[in-house]
C-alpha cells in the first residue's frame, strides 16, 4: 500500500521569504478508520444503514470512493462523492478538511442522528442527498491518501480550493455550482478558499471558524498555546498523511513574531464576493472573532446572515433547524430557487445567555441565579456590531471593585502571576472586580481593557483577563452549552458534564502579553483593538506600563441584583478544551504583577451595553 502511495520527493517550501518547517504524520495503514485506497462506486439502496446504530439514507445515493481530483501544480487530492441516484444534475456541497473523508472522525453526536459516512465537522451525505445535493467528502492536500504537503490552512489551502471546485463543476452529474459547508477547519479552509474566488462558487456556510491562526487560535495576544496544538497535531485526524505536514509549533519556536508565514495565514475575507451563512457561538476560545469578522468584512449586499447560538457549536450543527435554514439558504443559492429567505431572514440574530446550571465546585459554590431571566434566542439586528450600543467605563479601585468616578487617590492591588494553575475554574491567584446591576442590562460585544501594570520581577508580563457573572447572592455561575433536556435524552446527567471549554461557558476571555502591546491601527475597529506582533517592547522591571487590549466578545444578561466581574491573572481562566490539558499552560510570570489605579495612571474597562 505505502509504494503505490509514493509521494514526489520533498523540496523546500516558502511562504514569503520564510521557510516552512515540517512533522511527520502518522501512517494512514496505522489508523483503524482507514478504510484503504481503492477507487470504488457503488449503490447505497433506500433505507440503507452503515451500522444497526446509525440512521439510514432515505433516497438511494451513489457512492464513489477515492475519487482522485487534480491541483494546478499536479497533486492529485482524494475525495468521496455522495449523490443521489437520478438523472437530475445537482449542485456540490463541499466540506474541506485534512479530517478524514467518510466516517473517519467521532463527533461527540449521537450516531443515530448520523449515517457514519459524515465527514468530521461536515454535512452528513445520507441527509443532503435526500436533500437533493451531493456532499464530496475531500482530503486536503497532504492528508490520507492525498498527495503533496499537509497544508496549516493559508492561501496554498485557498488554491487547492478553487481547483478543486471548478473540477468538479465540470461533471457530468453537477449543475455547475458548489457551494462550501461546515464547521470549525472546515469553515475556516471558507474564507481563504472564497478568497480566491472561484468562478463555480456560489456561497459559502463557515459554520464557525477563525480567520487569523495566529492572532485567534496559536498566539492569542501575543501567547502561545503550544500545549493545545501539540495535543490537536497528535491526536486529531489532520495528523495523519503518507508525506510530511506543516508543524506551526515548530514555526512558533523558529518565527515568534508576526512574518510573511503569519501573515499567509489571516484570510482576506474582504475579497469574498458570494453570500455566507455564518454562525458563531460562545462556546469555544477558538472561532468566535473569526466568524464576527467574517460577517464585518463580507461587504457585498448579499453577504447574508450572521446566527450567534446560545449551545455548543457540534449541538446546534446537526439540529433539524440548523439543516432546514441551510437548505433554504444553499436551494436560493446553488439551485435558484426563488424563496424567500432574503427578506424573512435577519441580516444578525443573537442570543443572551441568562446562565443556566446549578453546581458545585470544591472552593466555590455555583448556582442559577435567584431571578434569572430565561436566555433570549436569535434577537434580530440589522448588522454586527449592534446598532446604538453604548459602552460603559467602569474604573478599577483598590477594593476590588467597579465603579463609574475614577478614584481620586492612588492605590495598587497585586496577584501572584506564577501561581500553579489547572484551568478547572478553581484556580488561586485572581483579582476580582465587581460592578452589581440595579436594573436589567444586556451585555453585548467586546470588552475593552485599558490597564497600568508593571512587575517588579520581571521585564515581561502574560496578562489574562475575564468577565463573569455572579448571582444576586454574590454565587458565580457556569453556563452548560448543551441544553439539560439533550444530556437527559444521552443519559448524561447534569452533575456529569465534563468541565472543559466545549461543554461549559464560564465568560468572555482576553489575554495580552505586555511586550505585545502595540496596537496595530489598521486591523483594529473602534469597537475591536488588534495587536501588531511584529516587535517585541520590553518593559523595565518595576515600571509601570499602560496596556490596551479587548476580551473576546460575549452576550449575558444581568439583571437586577446580579454582578458583573471582572478578573485579571497570570494564567487562561477558560477551562481547558480536554482533562490532559489541565495544567499544561505555562505563562512567561515570574512574581507579582502590580495593577495601579486612580489618578493619571487609572485602569479601567468599557462594556458593551444594548437595549432590547
Amino acid at each position: 500500500m505505502a509504494n503505490e502511495h509514493q509521494m514526489p520527493a520533498e523540496s523546500p517550501v516558502r511562504v514569503g521569504e520564510v521557510e516552512v518547517l515540517f512533522r511527520t504524520p502518522k501512517d494512514p495503514d496505522s489508523s483503524d478508520r482507514y478504510d484503504g485506497g481503492e477507487a470504488t462506486t457503488t449503490v447505497l439502496p433506500e433505507g440503507y444503514r452503515r451500522s444497526p446504530e446509525n440512521c439510514s439514507f432515505a433516497v438511494a445515493t451513489v457512492y464513489e470512493k477515492d475519487v482522485k481530483i487534480p491541483m494546478r501544480d499536479g497533486t492529485i487530492l482524494r475525495a468521496d462523492i455522495f449523490r443521489p441516484e437520478s438523472d437530475a444534475r445537482v449542485p456540490v456541497l463541499l466540506p474541506w478538511s485534512p479530517y478524514g473523508k467518510s466516517g473517519r472522525g467521532s463527533m461527540g453526536v449521537s450516531k443515530s442522528r448520523l449515517s457514519g459516512f459524515e465527514k468530521f465537522e461536515a454535512p452528513d451525505p445520507a441527509e443532503w442527498a435526500a436533500r437533493g445535493y451531493a456532499v464530496v467528502n475531500i482530503d486536503s492536500r497532504g492528508a490520507w491518501d492525498s498527495e503533496g504537503y499537509l497544508c496549516w490552512a493559508g492561501t496554498q489551502e485557498g488554491r487547492d480550493g478553487y481547483d478543486a471546485i471548478e473540477w468538479l463543476a465540470k461533471r457530468p452529474w453537477c449543475s455547475g455550482s458548489v457551494g462550501l459547508a461546515g464547521n470549525s477547519w472546515l469553515a475556516r479552509a471558507q474564507w481563504y478558499i472564497a478568497a480566491e474566488c472561484p468562478p463555480s462558487l456560489k456561497c459559502i456556510a463557515p459554520l464557525e471558524g477563525s480567520g487569523d491562526l495566529y492572532r485567534e487560535i496559536h498566539v492569542r495576544g501575543g501567547i502561545s498555546c503550544t500545549p493545545f496544538l501539540d495535543w490537536m497535531m497528535g491526536n486529531l485526524h489532520e495528523s495523519t498523511g503518507r508525506g510530511r505536514m506543516e508543524d506551526p509549533v515548530a514555526m512558533l519556536r523558529a518565527y515568534p513574531l508576526m512574518n510573511d508565514y503569519w501573515r499567509d495565514k489571516r484570510a482576506r475575507i474582504d475579497r469574498i464576493k458570494v453570500p455566507a451563512f455564518i454562525l458563531a457561538s460562545y462556546s469555544t476560545f477558538l472561532h468566535l472573532p473569526g466568524s464576527l469578522r467574517g460577517y464585518e468584512e463580507i461587504t457585498h449586499e448579499k453577504k447574508c446572515m450572521l446566527r450567534i447560538h446560545a449551545t455548543q457549536e457540534w449541538h446546534d450543527l446537526y439540529q433539524k433547524s440548523t439543516s432546514d435554514e441551510l437548505q433554504e439558504f444553499f436551494d436560493r443559492y446553488l439551485k435558484d430557487i426563488p424563496n424567500d429567505f432574503e427578506t424573512k431572514t435577519p441580516r444578525v440574530r443573537v442570543s443572551l445567555l441568562g446562565y443556566n446550571t446549578v453546581q458545585y465546585s470544591v472552593t466555590l459554590v455555583y448556582a442559577v441565579a435567584d431571578h434569572e431571566k430565561p436566555n433570549i434566542v436569535n434577537h434580530p439586528f440589522s448588522t454586527w456590531p449592534v446598532p446604538a450600543t453604548s459602552h460603559q467605563r467602569l474604573y478599577l479601585t483598590g477594593d476590588e471593585h467597579l465603579v463609574l468616578t475614577a478614584p481620586s487617590g492612588l492605590s495598587t492591588v497585586m496577584y501572584q502571576a506564577d501561581t500553579p494553575a489547572m484551568q478547572a475554574d478553581d484556580d488561586a491567584g485572581e483579582l476580582w472586580f465587581r460592578y452589581t446591576f440595579s436594573k436589567t442590562a444586556y451585555f453585548l460585544g467586546s470588552v475593552k481593557a485599558v490597564l497600568t501594570m508593571s512587575c517588579a520581577d520581571s521585564d515581561d508580563m502574560d496578562i489574562f483577563l475575564q468577565i463573569r457573572k455572579l448571582d444576586a447572592t454574590g454565587k458565580i455561575l457556569r453556563y452548560h452549552n448543551i441544553p439539560e433536556e439533550d444530556m437527559s435524552a444521552q443519559g448524561v446527567p447534569v452533575e456529569e458534564l465534563p468541565l472543559i471549554n466545549p461543554t461549559v461557558y464560564l465568560g468572555p476571555h482576553g489575554q495580552i502579553r505586555a511586550s505585545h502591546r502595540a496596537v496595530d491601527h489598521d486591523l483594529s475597529k473602534p469597537h475591536y483593538i488588534q495587536h501588531r506582533h511584529d516587535l517585541e517592547e520590553r518593559i523595565t522591571p518595576g515600571t509601570s506600563v499602560k496596556i490596551e487590549t479587548s476580551i473576546w466578545p460575549g452576550g449575558i444578561i444581568f439583571n437586577e441584583g446580579e454582578s458583573m466581574v471582572f478578573k485579571i491573572s497570570g494564567h487562561p481562566m477558560y477551562l481547558s478544551e480536554f482533562p490532559t490539558l489541565r495544567g499544561q499552560f505555562l505563562a512567561r510570570n515570574t512574581g507579582r504583577h502590580v495593577v495601579h489605579i486612580g489618578g493619571s495612571t487609572a485602569s479601567y474597562i468599557e462594556v458593551p451595553f444594548v437595549e432590547l
